[in-house]
């Protein structure tokens, strides 16, 4: 084992890992508790149950944090270091929670969500290249399945997390405890060091941001104490006087900690290809924003979707021509150029294609076949997520012994294998403990491949540009999930609308009871569960297709050294 691991100055690098990995952990849950949470949300926010489509960019403005600024975060991760990323994501994602535990109409919901996604996606890459940090690359496998397990355990927490919050208080406490726990991780990573002065501005200014937010109804009604809450003009709680006050105490911390860091600040921009950043987080957003924001019940992506890839594509390739002359590219000439290295952004990208079918429509299949409400899919899902950590911890294990292609080979072939059970499961499945060992086997499958695919890009590129690599692998996946949605609901409302269309009317079914014709209703079911076997069965080609180029790509016998 290397030095960095087994002296006893790695104590505290060990420490921050596992406050890194806790982050991780916390992060993930919320975006599971805030589907859970989302109709709740949707009300405190003036929307009502039948505008879900307004309240899309909800999902989609963390996904877009989460995805698009995620190479740029990387690449500054490898510059200032793990710890100063992981501390700002963390207060990113603070911030963020600040936001929408405040917020008071949906713009300001979806601006808290993209800070939140920013901050929590940030957490990834940098624990991951932290990871690689302290272990070298033939031992690195079991370190990178724990973060991964951890990653998958936020998943598995989320729900449960959401589910006893709003059994006993409002949506907004979902996100004022995310507000103390990611304030009290970022404190205890940066450790004992004193804070600067501009600690205590930025505390008032996010003091003074919430109560702008929420305009308490004693402070707010009150003749004296309320001044500072009337608006200017219109309705806006931020044109106000707390609300400019707000403002400028905002300006003068940003002012303190440019200041405070200019040095710093310096070289890391002479190190950064902030163009480059920017090109690819806008190629990104397209691709994002074409697929998120469609309704995946009736289109492949959104209405604008075709014209966002085409602004994407043209990013992308404006991206590509700038990496080739710019001094200092976001990522460096060769940088994927192996096997392993293009090889793991590959799989990762069929992996996504695949996990998702699981998580949407394992929950869609229940509700279809036993009703019920979402809490109740959600539980049933469960059994798939629980058995993600085991397989990510055993995964990590097994590269010490084989071969990192053939340890996502055999775990991605599991979970082919078990989507090929689901394509035929029948309406009762789902009664049976027989689903349930599927469910369990197909998420450990899952599992084994996070931390293989992990340890070949990282084994496969230099240690300067851990951070980066970590994040494009995170990107790969999530791409993965937003085109794999798309694409394999559309696979299957083509056979949902195949079948309606050769099902008889009600009055033809049940002449003398049309509204309540049974036969109509158990054929309209029959064809949703042949739409989630087509998924199914489209997310077995997708995994069956990463277990192949896992093998061939990533490697059959040991693992790549740096």
């Amino acid at each position: 084992m290397s030095s960095a691991v087994s002296s006893p100055g790695a104590a505290r690098p060990r420490a921050k890992l596992t406050l890194a990995s806790i982050a991780v952990a916390f992060a993930a849950a919320d975006t599971y508790v805030v589907v859970l949470a989302l109709p709740d949300l949707m009300s405190g926010v003036g929307l009502s149950a039948d505008q879900l489509q307004r309240a899309a960019p909800i999902i989609s403005g963390f996904l877009l944090g989460y995805i698009a600024v995620l190479p740029l975060i990387g690449r500054i991760a490898d510059v200032a270091g793990r710890t100063p990323v992981l501390v700002g994501a963390l207060m990113l994602f603070a911030v963020g929670s600040l936001i929408t535990a405040a917020a008071y109409d949906l713009p300001l919901v979806v601006t808290g969500r993209f800070l939140q996604g920013v901050g929590g996606g940030g957490l990834v890459p940098a624990t991951l290249a932290l990871v690689a940090d302290l272990w070298p690359a033939e031992r690195r496998g079991l370190p990178l399945g724990v973060v991964g397990a951890v990653q998958e355990l936020g998943s598995v927490l989320g729900p449960l997390l959401g589910a006893a919050v709003l059994a006993v208080a409002d949506w907004r406490y979902i996100f004022w405890l995310n507000l103390v726990v990611a304030v009290v991780l970022a404190v205890l990573l940066r450790g004992a060091r004193r804070p600067p002065w501009s600690a205590a501005v930025g505390l008032l200014a996010a003091v003074a941001l919430g109560l702008t937010l929420l305009a308490p109804q004693r402070l707010a009604s009150d003749v004296t104490l309320g001044l500072p809450f009337v608006p200017f003009a219109g309705t806006s709680r931020l044109a106000t006087p707390i609300g400019v006050a707000t403002l400028v105490l905002g300006l003068v911390w940003a002012g303190l900690v440019l200041w405070r860091s200019r040095s710093h600040l310096t070289g890391l921009l002479a190190q950064i290809d902030l163009i480059g950043a920017l090109l690819l987080a806008l190629a990104l957003a397209g691709v994002v924003l074409a697929f998120a924001t469609a309704d995946p019940e009736r289109e492949l992506m959104s209405p604008a979707g075709p014209w966002l890839l085409v602004g994407a594509a043209v990013f992308g390739v404006a991206f590509w021509v700038w990496q080739r002359r710019a001094p200092h590219a976001i990522v460096p000439a060769g940088l994927l150029a192996t096997r392993p290295a293009w090889g793991s952004l590959v799989v990762s990208f069929l992996v996504g294609c695949a996990l998702i079918a699981a998580l949407v429509d394992v929950p869609v299949f229940a509700r279809t076949t036993q009703g019920g409400g979402q809490l109740a899919a959600a539980l049933v899902l469960l059994r798939f997520l629980i058995a993600l950590p085991v397989g990510a911890v055993v995964g990590g294990w097994l590269t010490r012994r084989y071969g990192l292609g053939l340890i996502t080979g055999a775990g991605l072939a599991l979970a082919g294998a078990m989507f090929v059970v689901m394509a035929f499961w029948s309406r009762n499945a789902l009664d049976h403990f027989a689903a349930t060992v599927v469910l369990l086997l197909c998420g450990f499958g899952f599992g084994l491949a996070l931390s293989p695919v992990n340890t070949a890009i990282l084994g496969a590129t230099p240690r300067a540009n851990h951070g980066l690599v970590s994040a494009l692998v995170v990107v790969a996946r999530m791409v993965g999930m937003l085109v794999g949605v798309s694409a394999l609901t559309a696979i299957g409302l083509r056979r949902y609308f195949a079948i309606v269309d050769d099902v008889p009317s009600p009055n033809e079914l049940c002449p003398a009871t049309p509204a309540s014709c049974r036969p109509f209703v158990d054929a309209l079911r029959d064809a949703a569960i042949s739409q989630t076997h087509a998924i199914f069965a489209g997310a077995a080609v997708c995994a069956f297709l990463a277990a192949i180029l896992a093998v061939a790509l990533l490697g059959r016998r040991g693992v790549v050294h740096t």
